[in-house]
């Protein structure tokens, strides 16, 4: 006979809006075991599973603390309720702990202050509110939001045990916590039933989770105009939603951290379940979905999470999907999920014309072939493919009106390159390499096009050093230290490191803005000396910027800059990935007006 040996949960702590899914394990009848749902249509020798979810409410109130979530909140701060802040935010588990995140605490009463003194109510943000473009709703408000077969809960009469009481709250083996959860245990049952009879057979499986806790929310990002005109923030907001302006578009550039890299072990300081990819999945989804951009380009993205998750959650908010993987398990048999570059746009914004792929390894073979001796080849080869880095090119059709175009009348492409060259800091030869391998690519495709162009990503590569001089400037000085270690001479001669392309970081922008209301903030968030952001990256051993959107300057202007976070706000959790920002990088996004069309 079927039956149940084992249940258990991934995740120690269950977060609203972050699906649990139990794992259990069954023997059948001939002692095989499985881990595979057996559903009521399709039982196994004449039984199935059946699944029930419980809330269990306290006749005594819980409050969570802000801080630490997992913890019981002692007290709550009079000054968050008089300013009208979201309840949850005000509650805290000791006198330290208020104490340690008043810095931070402070900033979120001046800034309901702010507001209310501006705008005489609280200011709509970017990545503020979510109900129409991608949030985790409740299930009161959306039908589409069930936790089994039957929509609504409790579906029978709740059970009173103790001083307590059991809400039915789901009838499948997953479950997704609501709003109405918070603060409260939740039980799991599983126990295998006769198809005939539809009784129970044998001895019911249950586990308890703990307190059930409210997803983070981070403090909202502004879109920033940075022509130094005070305007509404972010434009203004179309019927859907989105952010528009007529003739712009919106690009967010986003390295996601791959769940494949997210290891306790180098993240000791983010909690596990914050560290967990099923919540940091539904954390990272909602921050993209609430930019609202036209285009997104995404690094460290695995292969199976774009295929079973990113590609079909983001279809469902209008995207088309793109994606390029690594082939390290081509080149070194490698058999761990395999991440890549993952380019999404609006179908209603674009349409896709051409998709362009580049294997840096497939070029580091050509390379051997063509310019290193026989005897260095197998060391030449070994050292170039043991960085397996992929972009993904795409050209684009814009749907939109480009206003102020010489002629109108023809089509408006868009190039969009989106890469991610992670190399070892001791391999700043193949690094330097790879960059100009793919601006050259790009050079091939501007000559026979006259196309704006956009390269994103997350080049590992801090201002100042030789791949952000060949990005930035167009070429290199043949006396950079990053050229000293070229032991394969595939940087040589120096003079051949150019590029045509006008290239400008989009986010140097902000140090050209004008004067206007707190615009000097932003400054405060930009490095004077190389015009780029303080950092993109911030871990507990590192904080620097490695991450850029570039444009082609001639064919394209920066209208708006998503604002910059600010390291103190994030030292509350030691640095990234935390509850609130589940990557170790920021997204970057930026606006843009296509110019009036001039050849090059």
């Amino acid at each position: 006979m079927l039956s149940v040996l084992r249940v258990h949960l991934p995740s120690d702590i269950p977060i609203v809006g972050c699906e649990l899914t139990p794992y259990v394990l069954l023997r059948r009848t001939d002692k095989t075991l499985t881990t595979d749902d057996v559903l009521e249509s399709a039982p196994i020798d004449g039984h199935f599973l059946r699944y029930k979810w419980y809330r269990i409410q306290s006749d005594r109130k819980v409050a969570i603390c802000s801080v630490h979530p997992s913890e019981q909140a002692t007290l709550q701060c009079l000054g968050c309720v008089k300013a009208k802040l979201p309840v949850s935010k005000s509650y805290h588990c000791s006198t330290k702990c208020f104490s340690d995140a008043w810095q931070h605490h402070r900033a979120l009463h001046d800034r309901a202050a702010s507001a209310l003194n501006e705008n005489g109510t609280e200011e709509e943000e970017l990545f503020g509110r979510f109900n129409s473009s991608g949030s985790l709703p409740s299930a009161a408000s959306s039908p589409s939001l069930i936790n089994g077969s039957t929509p609504l809960y409790p579906a029978s009469v709740p059970q009173r045990s103790g001083g307590e009481t059991w809400f039915e709250v789901g009838r499948s083996k997953t479950y997704t916590p609501t709003a109405d959860d918070i603060g409260h245990v939740l039980k799991f049952e599983c126990v295998v039933v006769d198809a005939e009879t539809k009784l129970p057979v044998g001895h019911v499986s249950t586990l308890l989770t703990s307190r059930v806790i409210p997803a983070p929310s981070p403090s909202p990002r502004r879109l920033i105009p940075v022509n130094g005109v005070d305007m509404m923030i972010g434009g203004h907001l179309d019927p859907e939603g989105r952010v528009s302006s007529a003739g712009t578009f919106t690009v967010l550039s986003y390295n996601i951290l791959s769940d494949v890299y997210a290891t306790n072990d180098v993240y000791s300081y983010c909690p596990s379940w914050a560290l967990s990819w099923p919540y940091r999945r539904q954390n990272l989804l909602r921050e993209i979905v609430g930019y609202r951009a036209d285009i997104v380009c995404l690094q460290e993205v695995q292969s199976d999470h774009f295929e079973e998750y990113f590609a079909p959650e983001l279809d469902k908010h209008g995207y088309q999907a793109l994606y390029k993987r690594k082939t390290s398990e081509v080149y070194s048999g490698n058999t761990q999920p395999i991440d890549g570059c993952a380019t999404f746009f609006r179908r209603d914004r674009f349409s896709h014309v051409k998709k362009y792929e580049v294997e840096f390894n497939k070029a580091a073979q050509s390379l051997t072939e063509a310019v290193v001796p026989s005897a260095q080849k197998k060391t030449a080869l070994s050292r170039l493919v043991k960085v397996d880095n992929v972009a993904l090119i795409v050209v684009l059709e814009a749907k939109f009106t480009n206003q102020g175009a010489d002629n109108p009348g023809k089509r408006q492409l868009l190039c969009v390159a989106n890469t991610h060259v992670n190399v070892h800091h001791d391999l700043k030869d193949v690094k330097l390499w790879q960059v100009h391998t793919l601006l050259k690519g790009l050079e091939k495709i501007a000559v026979s096009a006259d196309i704006p162009m956009l390269v994103c990503g997350d080049f590992n590569a801090v201002p100042g050093s030789a791949p952000h001089a060949l990005l930035a400037m167009g070429k290199v000085d043949p006396m950079h230290p990053d050229l000293a270690n070229d032991p394969l001479g595939i940087l040589r001669p120096a003079g051949k490191l150019t590029h045509q392309l006008p290239l400008v970081s989009a986010y140097s922008s902000f140090a050209r803005m004008g004067v206007g209301i707190g615009l000097e903030q932003h400054r405060r968030r930009m490095d004077p000396s190389t015009n780029e952001p303080l950092f993109t990256n911030c871990t507990r051993d590192f904080l620097g910027t490695l991450d850029y959107i570039f444009y082609t300057a001639d064919s394209l202007t920066v209208e708006s800059l998503l604002e910059l976070l600010d390291e103190d706000s994030l030292r509350k959790d030691t640095a990234l990935p935390s509850p609130e920002w589940s990557s170790d990088h920021i997204a970057l996004l930026a606006e843009f007006r296509c110019k009036p069309r001039t050849r090059r």
